[in-house]
């Protein structure tokens, strides 16, 4: 793993050489192993390390993607793992609590109440590194958006995980499927939406020289909550015939891939504007074309 790296270094590594790659590959083996074993023996103490693995694995690569691509390197790895953690349980045990009153108060609405709630809680701990400002620029937001953000993405797969254990009477199939659907969708949900509205919170601080609530703002964090109760009313509907269970799918397809291009503009921005601007010219290269290690772009 090459994590001290400056950001146009890490562009360069090979992919085998990058941590979030490591990272993925050895997890996705290790659940596979667990998993095996678990089959095998059918011994529960395998469970939640299954659960764990399942749960976690994508998150932290993504995060680790992100952390790799962005200009920080001033930015610890404890720093970024205490923002995925707290965050997480900080955001999933608060929304848990305030979402139970959601759901019998607001009815109809009450999918935009969660997304509302979510949004808001993720952010507690992003903010109180956004009040401390030691890390002050637009790539420091997006990090710790995308920290915050997978962090109860983890936890919340590793919920849902351990339920459909339960309802499916110990059917471990159906546990792997529901971690495998979350994990992978996560980057197009949590780590999108908090990413988003973190990115554009340090990016107008940054270019004020202090705080500012204006429109951007705003704006971010209602576009990640409409988008993340849009997603959430769709993957709540059933097609009764086969032409509108496809009509729904295109829907949170289209959801999720408005996410995802939201997010990789925020990650593109993020790391020219945190980079010299002799080297603006360089790392646009290397994000527009093939990676060839042996052709560095030269500084003007």
């Amino acid at each position: 793993m090459e994590l001290g790296r400056p950001p146009l270094q890490q562009l360069r590594l090979p992919l085998l050489n990058r941590a979030w790659f490591q990272v993925l590959v050895t997890g996705a083996v290790l659940f596979f192993v667990v998993q095996a074993a678990f089959r095998a023996t059918n011994n529960p103490s395998f469970l939640p390390t299954l659960l764990v693995l399942g749960a976690f694995v994508v998150p932290a690569s993504f995060v680790l993607y992100v952390y790799e691509r962005e200009p920080v390197e001033d930015l610890p790895l404890p720093t970024i793992a205490v923002c995925f953690l707290w965050g997480g349980v900080v955001a999933t045990v608060t929304a848990g609590v305030l979402e139970y009153q959601t759901l019998r108060a607001l009815g109809p609405l009450q999918l935009f109440g969660v997304g509302f709630i979510e949004e808001v809680t993720k952010l507690f701990l992003p903010l109180i590194l956004f009040v401390g400002w030691r890390y002050r620029t637009q790539a420091h937001g997006l990090v710790f958006g995308v920290a915050a953000g997978m962090g109860f993405a983890a936890l919340e797969s590793m919920g849902y995980g351990f339920v459909a254990l339960g309802q499916s009477q110990g059917n471990v199939s159906d546990a792997v499927s529901v971690l495998l659907v979350r994990g992978l969708l996560s980057p197009a949900a949590h780590a999108a939406w908090t990413g988003l509205v973190c990115a554009v919170l340090w990016r107008e601080r940054q270019k004020a020289g202090h705080f500012v609530l204006n429109f951007p703002i705003a704006g971010a964090f209602a576009l990640a909550v409409l988008l993340h109760a849009l997603w959430d009313i769709f993957d709540s509907l059933t097609g009764r015939t086969l032409i509108g269970a496809a009509g729904i799918e295109l829907l949170s397809a289209a959801v999720a891939l408005a996410s995802l291009r939201l997010l990789f503009q925020m990650v593109s921005e993020a790391a020219r504007s945190g980079l010299p601007p002799e080297d603006v010219s360089g790392a646009t290269q290397l994000h527009s074309v093939q990676e060839r290690p042996d052709r560095l772009p030269s500084a003007n």
